[in-house]
């Protein structure tokens, strides 16, 4: 990797005596370029999931996360909507759906610059955390795509039938994102004052505060006035390529991953959670 992305990482690698670090990645609008949850909309429509109505809201969902995402309000009455919509949602199939249409749907949004950085950490000798609000049911696979070593993601509770009960078991957002982190730390050795944290929302602002070496990538207009205040370096990532597009030096080898007991919001609640939020700015929108 070169340039400004190479230069916040380099001559940081050290002795193997050294406590260990890491690099803890957000992962919508700051390792791909979507809504890693509502990309899948369209394949939860071929398995039955949702309609087309709710196929149609989605992608304006999409398009309104994209533009102006959501804060902290919407994001806390989306996570009361969303637990009961999901409810009775086959875990088994969710996941079946999302490791079949995998690399159709997150591969090609992959920003090449946060493929690069994540690379430049695995060379450093750090592991490479994915901390996400969306499901585990999505991000896990990523993760997997990505190569990181760990994941914590949001997760609902699961019945003894293998279906959502429509309880949050556990919300990967804001404060809890730091918390994990956190947690990470002091079960994996992490010296987080030499580790590194990555997003593009204001609402991680608790988990960029819990690391030495916090950045904004993609900022919304809140996460730019803080980073600038705090003197945090500021990253635009522009440039989704497929992996396999890549220089071979620069391919993602697999490597095994590992999911952390803290996990959150399933696939479909968070998706719905967003059509929700679109719904509440707009207006329904017929099929």
């Amino acid at each position: 990797m070169v340039g400004a992305y190479a230069r916040l990482v380099e001559n940081h690698s050290v002795p193997h005596s050294t406590p260990r670090t890491a690099a803890f990645f957000d992962l919508d609008k700051t390792v791909i370029a979507k809504s890693s949850t509502l990309t899948f909309s369209k394949s939860f429509y071929r398995g039955g999931l949702i309609n087309r109505r709710a196929v149609l809201r989605t992608a304006y969902a999409q398009f309104v996360f994209l533009v102006g995402g959501a804060d902290h309000d919407q994001m806390e009455r989306m996570r009361a909507y969303l637990s009961s919509l999901c409810r009775g949602w086959d875990v088994a199939q969710v996941r079946e759906i999302v490791a079949e249409t995998l690399h159709d749907r997150i591969d090609p949004i992959i920003y090449d610059e946060a493929a690069s950085l994540i690379e430049e950490h695995r060379a450093a000798g750090r592991d490479v955390v994915i901390v996400s609000t969306s499901g585990a049911e999505v991000v896990e696979p990523i993760g997997e795509l990505l190569g990181a070593d760990r994941v914590v993601a949001t997760k609902m509770v699961v019945g003894d039938d293998g279906r959502f009960t429509g309880e949050v078991a556990y919300y990967a957002y804001g404060p809890t994102k730091a918390e994990a982190v956190r947690d990470l730390a002091a079960s994996e050795g992490y010296d987080l004052e030499r580790s590194f944290a990555y997003s593009d929302s204001a609402t991680d602002v608790p988990m960029l505060e819990a690391v030495g070496n916090p950045c904004a990538v993609n900022p919304d207009r809140a996460l730019r006035r803080e980073a600038a205040a705090r003197g945090w370096p500021v990253l635009s990532f522009t440039r989704p390529v497929r992996l396999k597009q890549r220089l071979p030096s620069l391919s993602m080898p697999a490597r095994p991953l590992v999911v952390t007991a803290v996990a959150a919001v399933g696939t479909a609640a968070v998706t719905a959670g967003l059509v929700w939020y679109a719904n509440r700015r707009r207006g329904p929108i017929d099929a």
